[in-house]
């Protein structure tokens, strides 16, 4: 039998990375030397040697390699990516005439070196096709240069001065790298959203002095008749005031230490199936040193307008991978026509990527393109195990109708290695496994002819886990191939939801009450899918497989 890549020794500690997802200030890692294919390859890790759960040490493999570049493509079958150059940080959608619109930042001269960038437009109907509309904010065409993260509204009532119905976005620009010059500057559209103009050279919200003052995030208060800013200020969560989007008013801020720069911060208010309803604070954060994530974070609570009241100190995190950053989440509505908002459900999305080796991908040469989102989900407010609140995740429910094919296998009994008559790149896997006894279960996916190399998905003992280690993957330290999330050994029991795509996998345990998203770059020659335990036998009930290739 062919050990699976788990490690349960796997380092969880991280370099120290306290600064967040930039260890440096952002137009610092805007300039991270570019990786062409040469340095991209280099760059990709393998683990290169993993103990069988067994107790015996197995020799190095050398995972498969891709063959010639004009022969593959690493682009992915149905996530979203940029069409060339550079993406990072998702914008807001928001839904406008009949289409959900999602901005993005964009550099169209990312393999030329130069830094800085746009917002680019994709539009869909479904959030799983995106069309690509090109760019809505250009760069460097006003004197404060490129455009970062912010957000986007619809102003429907025309408090801003520039029409009803008018899309106004607050956005982050830095005028003197550097400088503590970081500020919130206005930009408006009145043709849906497709491009924007900017309301003078002046910002709405200068910076008071301080080096991180950015990725501002606007939403309405109903109850008080008055648009909200959050504002990512180091270890805090500023908020702010106004009544038109142009003069805002500081009214209090979250603070929460060994998180590195909370950044792209996120409210919102969300019902469960009973109708009780909470408030809940998201950022995306770096919880590396102390072994945590290095994703989105979240605590759920009250908001009275100017404070966040968590119910816990210690945050929830919507992602265990290594690879979903940066992430937004939005409304969802009855129908495309804007109808009525669902209380109980939200649509999220991120960044499939980590600025500790953002530039590694072979997507450089094989694509000419460097930028992955993941599947839009759709996320619920519910109670764990332990009888706190907590998000459950699913992948959007559009995405069964993108599947070509769809094979039910039924139930499955697994004792050792039990290879599938199946073979792709792009697929869905969905199961609950059943035991009585065992060390270690899961799925071995795209699993390379000779069953040397795949990535691993499964449970072992107390926690769920993705493993990467087996195949080319962004990581050139080795650190993070491994990610884990808890999991109750007592149950015997564990629902597994898996995508798998050209150059990632994002795994759904439980109902989605813990995600990994991750980013690998298995040969394009490994389509292979087996199951597997260790100590014991399973039963894999219900397996279901949906090709989307």
């Amino acid at each position: 039998m062919t050990p699976h890549r788990h490690d349960p020794d796997a380092p969880h500690a991280s370099p120290d990375r306290s600064a967040g997802r930039r260890a440096v200030p952002r137009s610092a890692v805007r300039r991270r030397t570019l990786l062409g294919l040469a340095g991209a390859g280099a760059a990709l890790g393998a683990l290169p040697a993993l103990p069988a759960l067994a107790g015996e040490r197995t020799p190095a493999r050398t995972p498969a390699r891709a063959t010639a570049p004009s022969a593959v493509t690493y682009r992915g079958v149905y996530h979203h990516t940029v069409p060339d150059e550079w993406k990072n940080d998702p914008q807001r959608p928001l839904l406008i005439d009949g289409a959900y619109h999602y901005w993005y930042l964009y550099n169209a001269d990312y393999r030329a070196g130069a830094e800085g960038t746009a917002w680019r437009l994709a539009t869909s109907t479904d959030l799983v096709t995106f069309a690509d509309q090109g760019v809505a904010i250009p760069k460097d065409t006003t004197p404060n240069g490129d455009v970062w993260s912010g957000s986007a509204v619809v102003d429907h009532e025309n408090t801003a001065g520039f029409g009803a119905g008018a899309v106004v976005a607050l956005v982050t620009m830095e005028p003197v790298e550097g400088a503590n010059t970081q500020a919130q500057y206005l930009w408006y559209s009145t043709d849906g959203g497709r491009s924007f103009a900017p309301h003078g050279t002046d910002p709405v919200l200068a910076n008071p002095g301080v080096r991180d003052f950015r990725d501002p995030k606007l939403l309405w208060d109903a109850e008080r008749g008055r648009w909200v800013q959050l504002l990512a200020e180091n270890d805090k969560v500023g908020f702010y005031t106004s009544a038109d989007l142009r003069s805002w008013e500081y009214v209090g801020g979250f603070v929460r230490t060994g998180l590195g720069v909370l950044e792209c911060p996120d409210l919102f208010r969300i019902e469960t199936a009973d109708g009780e309803a909470r408030w809940v604070l998201g950022v995306s954060a770096n919880g590396k040193p102390v072994g945590l994530p290095n994703t989105y974070a979240y605590w759920v609570g009250s908001f009275d307008g100017t404070t966040f009241t968590a119910e816990t100190d210690e945050p929830r995190w919507l992602d265990h991978g290594f690879d979903w950053y940066a992430a937004v989440t939005w409304e969802k509505h009855a129908d495309l026509g804007g109808g009525q908002v669902d209380p109980t459900t939200r649509y999220a999305l991120g960044w499939l990527n980590n600025w500790d080796y953002a530039n590694a991908t072979p997507t450089l040469e094989h694509d000419g393109f460097n930028g992955t989102d993941s599947v839009v989900r759709e996320i619920t407010l519910g109670r764990d195990a332990d009888g706190g609140w907590a998000l459950f995740s699913r992948p959007v429910d559009t995405l069964a109708a993108r599947a070509t094919h769809v094979h039910e296998l039924g139930d499955l009994a697994v004792d050792g290695e039990l290879p599938l008559d199946f073979a792709g790149v792009a697929y869905e896997v969905t199961t609950t496994v059943r035991w009585e006894r065992l060390t270690t279960l899961g799925l071995q996916l795209r699993r390379s002819a000779d069953g040397a190399s795949h990535v691993d998905a499964g449970v072992h003992g107390d926690y769920a886990f993705l493993n990467r280690g087996g195949v080319p993957h962004p990581d050139a330290s080795g650190t993070w191939t491994e990610s884990r999330s808890p999991f109750d050994p007592a149950r015997r029991e564990v629902t597994l939801r898996v995508l798998v795509d050209r150059a990632s996998v994002e795994l759904f345990v439980d109902d989605g009450r813990h995600v990994h998203s991750q980013l690998a770059f298995p040969a394009p020659e490994a389509t292979g899918l087996a199951l597997f335990t260790v100590g014991g036998p399973a039963t894999f009930g219900g397996v279901v497989i949906r090709d989307f290739a």
